[in-house]
């Protein structure tokens, strides 16, 4: 009979530590345990912790009249693409349409269209007659620079769309060119055939008014409704009266849970308890493995991670596929500070050699007491709970952090019943039947992005280069 079947019996299940394994820690010199997969965990490091009681935190923004910018899904039967039709409000002036029956008519009139690599999808100069999406590979919007050359404006990659911002407008030219990096899969949609609907569909014809109306709502750059202010006037002019507009509706980040119930026979915490407690080793390394899990969902919780919740205008594109330091600097330039860069080791790595490509060496710069590479200045910090895709690319974070620079913020509250540690509680749950001890560990967290540029993604970088 074995340790399993005498403390058990007919369930052979184990459910706590056996005494064999336990005797390992009871006689010899010993190390404590040790555990495969902690790592550094930078972001719980460097992440400023607010306290938020209640279990929610509220985002309090000024009202912002743009509609966004998101991008089209789409689906596939062999070779041929369509867009999913509830999808199409992704685009601004479908955003919060209702009526999917006219969508789905929308969606039926887009005509797909393959471009090969260097090939012009839309020439700057003529009619910007169409709609076109993205729904397969890379283009770049170009146009002519001050002396000859042509100027990269942005990368396009899937989902992307443009030309719907002329919709509603007087029929003009395009401002840009736009050609295919890759081998592209474009779906497009003429512009009269969008205006044919509209004229069918009373609801769309509504629906386009309100978003003309709110397009001429007076707003500063970022699409915030504008605050009035006079400047470099003389005398006594009559001055403008304004007031700070806030959203009706902000965002609210409720504390997620991490949770586990760790089990100790008796046998064992009282026998085998010298020179090593056994249910504080067991505890130790189930924290760590709590910490690890609630790293990960702060990087893809598909509710409130960072990689989900940065603004679309906050994401670039490789240009070429590796990071390389353009794509560094272009993720910079998105926002007023960078404290920190996020990245898998993998995507570091790709990095480095893009740099020792190029002949240049990446700084390096210390972080609690921990030297590591950095660009501009900026520390570069390692963390693989990144994903790394099958086609074996993945992204690179920027962050600006603290609740005083308008940041990310990572949401816990302390003071829990039973708190081990900050955040962490080990509830006793009691002993059963069979002389198990069970405790209930739990952390509960969340992650705030407070506004738009504080967080930035360099997207699909590849890494096996």
């Amino acid at each position: 009979m074995n340790d399993a079947e005498a403390l058990f019996g007919d369930d052979a299940r184990q459910h706590a530590l056996s005494t064999r394994a336990a005797r390992t820690l009871a006689t010899t010199t010993k190390s404590a345990p040790q555990m495969e997969g902690i790592t550094p965990r930078w972001l719980l490091r460097v992440l400023p912790w607010v306290e938020t009681k209640g279990g929610a935190y509220r985002v309090t923004r000024r009202l912002k009249y743009a509609v966004g910018n998101g991008r089209v899904s789409f689906t596939n039967v062999g070779e041929r693409v369509e867009p999913i039709a509830p999808s199409l409000r992704e685009m601004p002036i479908l955003r919060g349409y209702g009526d999917e029956t006219v969508l789905a008519a929308l969606a039926a009139r887009f005509t797909q269209l393959e471009y090969a690599a260097g090939e012009t999808i839309v020439q700057a100069g003529n009619a910007a007659d169409r709609i076109y999406l993205i729904a397969h590979g890379k283009a770049q919007r170009q146009r002519a620079g001050k002396y000859g050359d042509t100027a990269i404006l942005e990368t396009l990659a899937d989902g992307d769309h443009f030309g719907d911002e002329f919709l509603g407008d007087e029929l003009r030219g395009w401002a840009f060119t736009v050609s295919a990096a890759t081998p592209c899969t474009v779906l497009s949609l003429p512009r009269q055939a969008f205006e044919d609907l509209a004229a069918e569909s009373e609801s769309l014809r509504t629906h386009m008014e309100g978003y003309r109306a709110r397009l001429k709502q007076r707003q500063d750059r970022q699409g915030q409704r504008s605050i009035e202010l006079a400047a470099g006037h003389a005398l006594e002019p009559v001055l403008p009266d304004t007031f700070v507009d806030l959203d009706p509706a902000p965002r609210e980040y409720e504390l997620s849970v991490a949770q586990t119930i760790l089990n100790v026979h008796t046998r064992i915490a009282d026998l085998f308890n010298n020179p090593m407690k056994q249910v504080e080793e067991q505890l130790r390394l189930t924290i760590e493995a709590l910490r690890e899990c609630q790293e990960s969902e702060l990087v893809n919780n598909r509710e409130f991670g960072l990689l989900h919740n940065a603004d679309l205008k906050q994401r670039v594109r490789a240009r070429q596929g590796p990071p390389t330091p353009n794509d560094m600097d272009d993720l910079l330039s998105r926002r007023k500070r960078t404290n920190y860069f996020l990245a898998h080791p993998r995507a570091i790595a790709a990095f480095g050699r893009e740099c020792s490509r190029r002949g240049l060496y990446p700084q390096t710069t210390e972080v609690e007491g921990e030297t590591v590479f950095a660009w501009r200045g900026v520390p570069l910090l390692p963390c693989n709970k990144i994903p790394i895709t099958v086609h074996q690319t993945s992204s690179v974070l920027a962050m600006r952090i603290g609740l005083d620079r308008q940041g990310v913020i990572g949401l816990h509250q302390t003071g829990l019943p039973f708190e081990y540690r900050p955040g962490l509680s080990v509830r006793f749950m009691g002993i059963n039947a069979k002389a198990i001890i069970s405790y209930l560990v739990s952390t509960y967290y969340s992650v705030a992005v407070l506004v738009p540029d504080a967080l930035g993604v360099l997207e699909d970088v590849e890494i096996w280069r």
